[in-house]
């Protein structure tokens, strides 16, 4: 800036630091958004569940909630604020990386008004620490990093505290209206992304995380996308015409884990007659058959795809269908653009605890025509969980790095317990295969004809 800007009246905010207060009240609508909903998900049910492990593969919520704090404290007030430990002896208690899920029950964790008033705590410290940051300089808290990856720490043990709420037993205790219903299905089941490069990942994201970078460019050959993700009536023929008990379209490991573990249709679904039903936060319901499939893993997806004689998208292609934008050669944050997330692109937010019907946001389509690739359900993918090419550590190793490789498999474009500011173009999620208890679904895709042409041809 080369001076003052001569409509604004002396000692006024100049527009750097206008540009710095909107980000700050930024930040601070947006973790106050996160706490609303973890207060929701933590004061729906009483003290006894709050301390109850509903599931070997969840916390007890009372852990999600203290840990939510944890880190809040860690990064926040320790680090950015520079201020002394508020409860360093509870850290060990809430590092993820000292206790698995199964065994933070037997843990002497801060009981529930405890573990409020610490959080409420932490709270207001942080929010000092924001108020006193100048949310540039420092490559931690240039353009709010730090604070944006507190946001997105916290919605995502939101969705995780979510995920526990749909495995424990009793009276339901959520509730939220339907989505809306979809004007019209899309017309065409598949879309052709065509051949040639894009641009995978991102530099300018301010908030993206490690995983995320650096931008690099992938080319791929052209391939057919599902329009919509496999729906709940589609993924039922499978299961009626027997494809659980044909290894022809299962891999190896995925026969045997479907053995193993007594899989026989998506986690929830119950048979009632020639019919399904599904339990749904504790209420029993038929299942639509026009909603994303939900619940499913990694191996039933993957025999699904074959039984239909496709397969999944890989990362990089759906990653291309979601961006890529053939009128400018750009990839874009959004399917549908730069923007934001509104309630009119996706389902997000848990404003609505279920897949909406599919082509209910016509909106939120992809430049390509391909609809509800954000929100709605994850949607597992073919690859593995690996680093770009020039990735590297940022802020931390155990976010990312130390998970690569090994067993886990990619998902992608964040499920209706995912909120807006958790999830864009190029985040990236991943979990074991055989995981069902998160909001996972998926879509198929196909080798196209080499003969189908290019990108700009």
């Amino acid at each position: 800036m080369t001076g003052a800007d001569p409509g604004l009246l002396p000692g006024a905010p100049q527009p750097a630091d206008r540009d710095t207060d909107a980000l700050r009240t930024r930040i601070a609508d947006l973790l106050e958004r996160a706490r609303v909903r973890t207060r929701g998900l933590t004061e729906a049910v009483d003290e006894t569940d709050l301390v109850t492990q509903h599931s070997a593969l969840m916390s007890p919520l009372v852990w999600d909630l203290a840990h939510v704090g944890s880190q809040e404290e860690l990064w926040l007030v320790r680090d950015v604020g520079g201020r002394e430990p508020l409860r360093p002896e509870i850290d060990g208690l809430y590092d993820a990386f000292q206790h698995s899920r199964a065994s933070r029950v037997e843990l002497p964790l801060l009981g529930p008004a405890e573990a409020r008033a610490y959080v409420a705590e932490v709270r207001d410290k942080a929010l000092d620490t924001l108020g006193a940051s100048p949310l540039h300089g420092r490559r931690l808290v240039d353009q709010g990093f730090a604070f944006g990856m507190i946001v997105q720490h916290e919605q995502q043990h939101d969705e995780t505290m979510l995920a526990t709420h749909q495995l424990r037993t009793g009276a339901p205790v959520l509730h939220a209206p339907p989505p809306a219903e979809p004007a019209a299905a899309p017309v065409a089941a598949e879309v052709l992304v065509p051949g040639g490069p894009f641009t995978m990942g991102t530099d300018t994201e301010p908030w993206a995380l490690d995983n995320e970078r650096p931008a690099h460019v992938v080319d791929l050959p052209a391939f057919w996308i599902d329009t919509v993700p496999v729906t709940n009536g589609a993924y039922a023929a499978f299961v009626d015409a027997g494809g659980y008990d044909d290894p022809r379209w299962w891999s190896e490991r995925g026969w045997a884990h479907k053995n193993e573990a007594g899989l026989a249709a998506p986690q929830f679904w119950t048979r009632d007659g020639a019919g399904w039903w599904r339990r749904r936060f504790g209420v029993l319901e038929p299942v639509r058959a026009d909603e994303p499939v939900c619940h499913v893993c990694f191996f039933e997806a993957e025999a699904y795809a074959a039984w239909v004689g496709k397969r999944l998208p890989t990362e990089a292609e759906w990653e291309k269908a979601a961006r890529f934008d053939p009128a400018t050669g750009r990839s874009r944050r959004f399917p549908w653009g730069d923007d934001d997330a509104s309630p009119a692109h996706a389902n997000l937010g848990q404003r609505h605890l279920r897949p909406a019907p599919v082509g209910a946001y016509p909106a939120g389509a992809s430049p390509l025509g391909v609809h509800q690739l954000v929100g709605d359900v994850w949607e597992w993918t073919g690859s593995g969980w690996h680093p770009y090419p020039g990735f590297t550590v940022f802020p931390y190793p155990e976010y990312s790095q130390v998970f690569f490789g090994g067993d886990y498999r990619v998902l992608r474009g964040g499920s209706f317990g995912t909120d807006a500011a958790a999830i864009r173009g190029t985040f990236r999620n991943w979990d074991h295969p055989v995981r069902r208890q998160i909001f996972a679904g998926f879509r198929c895709a196909r080798d196209a004809d080499p003969a189908a042409g290019q990108q700009g041809g």
